[in-house]
């Protein structure tokens, strides 16, 4: 004992670890597989939706829309440190939410309220409502199988 602390008992060598001490799947690094894999599907989730703004937006929306797109990432994690939420979930919700957009407007965001051709004026609602209707699914699905 050194200043009073005991040691703790050390396991022997070969031996299986105690019951109820095995660690969940993880990777490499330490960090959790699941949460690996959803940093990955978020970041190439935020790059198709990224490249399917730069290829497909023209005129004056393009600047906005690169530059409102570019700091989502950094407003999720401000939004969720002031408010106290966790990052995790919102991770879930905007990896979904890209995933979801590439989907429903065949990897060309402008997509998402373009006019009609057939209907006289406003924009087609459908595209809107489909991403919605997905982005709610699979937020739920990811959420159920993550935590």
């Amino acid at each position: 004992m050194i200043n009073g602390a005991r040691r703790t008992p050390r396991a022997r060598r070969g031996s299986a670890p105690r019951r109820g001490t095995a660690l969940g799947p993880e990777s490499l690094t330490g960090i959790p597989g699941p949460i690996l894999a959803l940093w990955v599907l978020g970041a190439v989730g935020w790059g198709v939706v990224l490249a399917g703004l730069r290829r497909g937006v023209h005129g004056l929306a393009r600047a906005p829309a690169l530059f409102a797109h570019a700091l989502t990432p950094a407003g999720a994690v401000l939004a969720c440190s002031v408010a106290g939420f966790g990052f995790l979930y919102a991770t879930i919700a905007l990896t979904a939410e890209w995933w979801a957009l590439a989907l429903v407007t065949g990897f060309r965001p402008e997509r998402l309220l373009e006019p009609d051709p057939r209907r006289a004026g406003g924009a087609d609602l459908r595209r809107l409502a489909a991403w919605a209707a997905l982005t709610a699914a699979a937020t739920a699905a990811a959420g159920a199988l993550i935590l």
